[in-house]
């Protein structure tokens, strides 16, 4: 709750319009029963045309004046949810696009997709509920069963006797759908969670024919959904009924005391008539007030889930005065271990490094050795469980995060492409660079020469995910990217996988040509893609267990010529 009245609070102005138009609108509906009564009393009991007529014309502009609260009402209330949820979107999205890679992992991208869609839709929904109802029947409630006590307090206890029964059902019901609803947006996560998981890798799951296993398990997620959802929605459906089953043994009780006391000459028709409408106000304010209160628990678990995501604070903080000048690319590694939260053992182990400004630096060993993780914490991906990151002397936690971000062009191994053209997504390194520099940078990642064949060059369309391009141009674009940015420090993490040796070949020589003053360094599992390299570390199982050229190791560095001598020849190695 506290997070929609925050959201709420933000639009003071429309809130109250919307509660002026609640309440012009709620007052004008209480006035009609009476004024209903009056005019028929008034043409059973005194014939008077004229008093009639008076009375329908100012029933017809409490009418008019109420279709025109109803208008503002339905106005004001939609514009003040969808205000409010695209602000609740926005800042959930910026909360997600702040946390580290670890509290990524821990709550999950399809979990994030769910709560920025689902869960603010089901906050939609309260709201407009709120807004429309919610204000308007607990005056509407009061005022009705005030004018039901002064018209008939005899009849007026029937309804009360049913008030308590009623509350009584909507607290069972309350009890019950919480954890019902945490239970449904649980499985609504899975079926995301497994949604994409599938779409992603449908060209394995078509090499593989594991179609029908796919099948099954979606089809056991989505069972799981539909059925949390049965449960919620059988509960829902099992009020209203009841509900409606009481409401109609108050009418029927009403209309037979009702009839009784006209008969006996102590009730008029018409106030009977406007009896039964307050008790239709009443019952009916109790009854909406009620769905408000039954959606409260779903839209408190969404609303909880949406806050939980605002108030996790990311492990990678900033510090009050961060440091914000332009780095030369010296980066310093003392006694630096990680370990990720749920792994029992290190994943870096004593790592001491020192790597120059403007010098080319590789690391490479086994699958698992850290390599990747190692370069993560270079951009602060990840910061380090103990020892010291270090870029130009300054440890690296007193750099202004986006500063030093904007400083490094980090390359992944998997190319990340984004829909749009080829030239927006090369632009995304530098807002401002221009067509030259984009072309220059091409150039270098050795992609100039397919995408001037491509029919629109730098305005061709990528699909999604850039589907419609190889793996090696994807590569090629990432790696151009990163060049139009020219930045201080180049972070290459297995970048040259999907190239052949042909393009990694010449791509190495002219960053090596192009780029004289950056720090690079390179992640890869080739030999050939490393050897020119001023300095070479080897990592084995998070320690380092080499370090120097290609020549020195390869003289003195047992691992480093297990992997040598299983890619390359001799002589090709000479």
């Amino acid at each position: 709750m506290k997070l929609m009245v925050r959201y709420a609070l933000k639009y003071k102005k429309l809130l109250l319009l919307n509660l002026l138009f609640v309440f012009g609108f709620a007052l004008i509906e209480l006035g009609l029963p009476t004024l209903l009564g009056q005019m028929i009393d008034l043409g059973i009991n005194k014939h008077s045309f004229k008093n009639i007529y008076q009375i329908s014309l100012i029933m017809f502009i409490v009418i008019v004046v109420g279709m025109v609260g109803l208008i503002g009402l339905a106005f004001t209330g939609a514009r003040l949810t969808n205000n409010i949820v695209r602000d609740i979107r926005d800042d959930l999205f910026e909360a997600a696009l702040n946390l580290s890679q670890q509290e990524y992992k821990q709550i999950g991208g399809a979990s994030l997709i769910t709560r920025t869609t689902n869960d603010a839709f089901q906050v939609m929904n309260f709201l407009q509920m709120v807004l429309r109802t919610g204000f308007m029947t607990p005056m509407m409630f009061i005022v009705s069963a005030i004018m039901m006590l002064r018209t008939n307090a005899a009849l007026s206890v029937y309804v009360f006797l049913a008030i308590p029964v009623l509350f009584l059902g909507i607290m069972v019901i309350a009890h019950y759908s919480e954890p019902m609803s945490v239970a449904q947006q649980g499985n609504l996560d899975k079926i995301n969670q497994n949604m994409r998981e599938n779409l992603s890798g449908v060209r394995v799951i078509r090499a593989f024919v594991r179609e029908k296993f796919q099948q099954d398990r979606f089809g056991k997620v989505n069972t799981a959904y539909q059925k949390s959802s049965t449960h919620l929605y059988t509960l829902m459906a099992v009020a209203q009924p009841g509900f409606s089953f009481i409401f109609n043994i108050v009418f029927a009780l009403i209309l037979w005391q009702g009839t009784l006391a006209i008969s006996a000459g102590n009730l008029e028709i018409g106030r009977l008539i406007a009896f039964v409408e307050y008790i239709f106000h009443v019952l009916f304010s109790f009854l909406m007030f009620s769905s408000v209160f039954m959606l409260y628990p779903r839209a408190a678990v969404s609303a909880g889930r949406i806050q939980e995501i605002m108030d996790t604070e990311s492990e990678i903080k900033a510090v009050k005065k961060p440091v914000t000048a332009k780095i030369k690319g010296g980066i310093t590694f003392e006694n630096v271990a990680f370990s990720y939260q749920d792994s029992e053992e290190p994943v870096l182990r004593d790592i001491n490094l020192t790597i120059n400004p403007g010098q080319t630096t590789a690391f490479i060993g086994s699958t698992g050795s850290g390599k990747s993780t190692l370069i993560q914490l270079i951009p602060r991906f990840y910061d380090t469980t103990s020892g010291q990151l270090s870029i130009d002397a300054q440890n690296i936690r007193d750099y202004d995060i986006a500063k030093l971000r904007a400083q490094i062009g980090f390359i992944s191994q998997k190319a990340v492409l984004f829909n749009g053209t080829i030239r927006e997504n090369l632009q995304y390194g530098q807002a401002k660079a221009d067509d030259d520099a984009l072309w220059s940078a091409l150039e270098i990642a050795q992609a100039k020469d397919f995408v001037e064949k491509l029919p629109d060059q730098l305005d061709t369309i990528l699909s999604e995910g850039g589907s419609n391009l190889s793996g090696g141009q994807k590569q090629r674009l990432s790696i151009a990217r990163a060049i139009v940015r020219r930045p201080a420090i180049y972070v290459f993490d297995d970048s040259f996988s999907a190239l052949d040796y042909k393009t990694d070949l010449v791509l190495r020589q002219r960053l090596h040509e192009a780029i004289t003053d950056a720090t690079i360094i390179i992640v890869a599992q080739r030999i050939s893609t490393i050897m020119n390299a001023a300095q070479i570390i080897v990592l084995d199982q998070g320690t380092i267990v080499g370090k120097g050229t290609h020549e020195e190791l390869l003289a003195h560095n047992k691992i480093y010529q297990d992997i040598a001598y299983s890619q390359l020849s001799k002589e090709e190695l000479a």
